[in-house]
């Protein structure tokens, strides 16, 4: 078991039971979803999707789903992307009753937005602008009305635009991490685990 391939199986496997489970927490019942689009550390744009439904005993519930690399962040392909990880668990669009993403124009734009394209295949999949996201944008506010907190968050931006925002930054940075671990794995104060 200590493989690195018989681990992932193992993973996998206990993944698809988990989701099986949250399939059949939810029975078959109306549902709404949670998404948000970021980019990874390789500059990849990748989808999370969260479940939102009330269980049999009248608790709300998120669940994560599944989180999918994404070419596009149009909102066609931000639409075909969700309905087909839905699809893949057995997920009905039909049932979706509640849609909640962030502020961005390709999301909530009344026209072609992600919610509008939703909600003519689903009216009764009411929009919420997700409250995580609100929530940030309250703290940034706030974060710039305190100028010691305002000077820190610049300071981490700017130091992580300039590392992230070239490729030479970022290759050094990572060489720097290779040699402390393997410093580290020398020293036997980390191990590998095989």
């Amino acid at each position: 078991m200590i493989c690195p391939a018989i681990q992932k199986d193992i993973v996998d496997a206990c993944a698809k039971e988990i989701i099986k489970a949250i399939i059949q927490d939810l029975n078959d019942d109306f549902f709404g979803i949670l998404v948000d689009e970021s980019k990874d550390i390789s500059h990849k744009e990748q989808m999370a999707l969260v479940k939102r439904y009330v269980n049999k005993r009248e608790e709300v519930i998120e669940r994560f789903l599944g989180i999918v690399h994404v070419n596009d962040t149009s909102a066609l392909s931000s639409q075909k992307t969700i309905y087909d990880l839905l699809l893949d668990h057995s997920l009905s669009s039909s049932k979706l009753r509640g849609q909640g993403y962030d502020g961005a124009s390709n999301m909530q734009g009344r026209i072609n937005g992600l919610k509008s394209l939703i909600l003519q295949d689903v009216p009764s999949a009411y929009f919420v602008h997700c409250f995580a996201h609100q929530l940030q944008l309250t703290l940034v506010a706030l974060s710039k009305k305190h100028p010691d907190v305002n000077i820190f968050f610049d300071v981490v931006t700017n130091t992580l635009n300039t590392i992230g925002a070239s490729f030479k930054c970022r290759e050094i940075l990572r060489q720097h991490q290779v040699e402390k671990l393997e410093e580290l794995l020398k020293s036997g104060e980390i191990l590998t685990g095989q």
